[in-house]
């Protein structure tokens, strides 16, 4: 068996990992990286940034097909028909780019990347097999960074196979649905169960509580609930899941009530949500503390074993990439003798719905949960120029901040492209701006961002456009 030894090892080659193996190196520090898959991870080959391409062809057909009926701009197409084939090509061009960016940068900064998947034999050995028929490698390190991200949950009474999807087979269609019956309404459903809408095909979403988006309040997704209106999606909700029916060509489920009915379906995209990657490497042998399904870490993304660090999903909500590159390059400086913690006041979590969503920090149901006497306010879409201009008029920016000092401890935000004001969001939060700070910084006109200045004059009492 061939032997190697490195400084830091790295298994999983996602956002978190492939962050901290190129900051270790860059510190100097001999790293090595293991990828059972491809580079990138969950999120740049079957999470993020595919389903954001797939998302964009959508909207950009939607619009096609609007502009073919009655359009108010004074533009007029005829019959729009789209090429999924040539779509998913697209898409999987902008993934094999990014995904050689990082084998570019992994390289650059003299990152040893081992193709093959790994096993733990202990907290300082790691086995890879390379590939069928080839001797295993086995690596020893002096720290070992566990970024192996997560998998989609199945259901017991849908599994996985034939036409029950998960969100990866739905990022790459081979042909578009006439009907598609998405299970579940979080963010990554109605994603995707929006994107084959506007597609064409004929989407239904069942939910097991009774409205969409669980995870946030009710301000925020009413304008995502009209915009399914608009589009014809059908939802059942309170309603759960008890199978296909006998001839696979329909989803049987049961409603508060107790009554049974059947959802025609061609296919069937379970979207309930992710659990941590913690089964088939050999993490057992560590016997590590655990949070649930999830790897439990302190603020420095330490385990309960010493030199064994923790990064991303498998270390529980919120998974988000993000998250996980942040952590990776605090871990990657607290191995080479920096002083980190991993503390930010807020990560920002978008929702890439129509229109999308943003949370920032605390909401004022967080506020009042955590006895904090705050001030929220809101500002419309409906009174920002640049909204209007760009036909996308539902919406709002709202902030949360504290009543005594008007120290900023949230945002939120839902309408057309606001993901693009998650940054302004987090930085605020972090370098502790008050309300005065926001309100008196003179946005550009007309843009977005002006909604962001106008919430914050609002919630000091002097709004000027509303």
């Amino acid at each position: 068996m061939d032997r190697r030894s490195t400084t830091l090892l790295v298994i999983g080659g996602g956002p978190g990992g492939y962050v901290a193996a190129i900051r270790a190196a860059q510190l100097g520090i001999a790293t090595t990286l293991i990828e059972g898959d491809k580079l990138g991870g969950t999120c740049l080959n079957i999470g993020c940034i595919p389903s954001k391409a797939l998302i964009h062809a959508a909207e950009q057909f939607d619009k096609a097909c609007h502009y073919a009926q009655d359009s108010p701009l004074g533009i007029h197409v005829e019959s729009p028909r789209i090429d999924l084939a040539q779509t998913v090509r697209w898409k999987d061009g902008i993934v094999t780019k990014l995904t050689g960016g990082v084998a570019a940068l992994l390289q650059k900064n003299g990152v040893q990347v081992v193709s093959g998947r790994a096993r733990i034999i202990d907290g300082k050995t790691a086995e890879v097999t390379t590939g069928a028929g080839q001797d295993a490698l086995r690596i020893v390190c002096e720290h070992l960074l566990l970024a192996p991200g997560s998998q989609a949950v199945a259901l017991p009474a849908l599994p996985f196979g034939g036409s029950v999807i998960s969100s990866t087979e739905a990022l790459a269609p081979q042909a578009l649905p006439k009907r598609l019956v998405v299970v579940g309404a979080g963010y990554i459903g109605l994603e995707l169960g929006t994107a084959y809408r506007k597609l064409g095909a004929e989407v239904t979403v069942v939910e097991a509580l009774d409205r969409v988006l669980p995870a946030y309040d009710e301000d925020l997704i009413k304008p995502v609930a009209v915009s399914l209106r608009r589009l014809g999606v059908q939802l059942h909700l309170r309603c759960t899941v008890q199978g296909l029916n006998v001839s696979g060509d329909a989803v049987r489920i049961r409603n508060a009530q107790g009554e049974e009915s059947a959802l025609p379906a061609d296919q069937v995209l379970v979207a309930v949500g992710r659990w941590p990657r913690t089964d088939g490497w050999g993490l057992e042998t560590l016997m590590l503390d655990m949070n649930g399904r999830a790897v439990r870490i302190d603020d420095q993304c330490r385990t309960s074993m010493r030199n064994v660090w923790a990064i991303g999903d498998v270390t529980g909500e919120p998974m988000l990439a993000h998250r996980a590159m942040a952590q990776g390059e605090l871990v990657a400086e607290i191995i080479a003798g920096k002083r980190r913690r991993f503390s930010p006041l807020a990560i920002p979590a978008v929702c890439f719905t129509d229109p999308e969503i943003v949370v920032v920090g605390r909401t004022p149901q967080d506020a009042a949960q955590a006895d904090l006497d705050c001030i929220s306010a809101m500002f419309p879409f409906a009174a920002n120029g640049r909204a209007l201009t760009l036909e996308s008029p539902n919406g709002f920016v709202r902030v949360v901040a504290r009543r005594d000092n008007h120290l900023i401890v949230g945002w939120q935000a839902v309408g057309s492209s606001v993901s693009e004001l998650s940054t302004a969001f987090s930085q605020s939060i972090e370098m502790g701006a008050r309300l005065e700070d926001v309100a008196g910084t003179i946005h550009a006109h007309p843009t977005l961002g002006e909604a962001v200045q106008e919430a914050a004059l609002r919630a000091l009492g002097h709004a000027l456009h509303v």
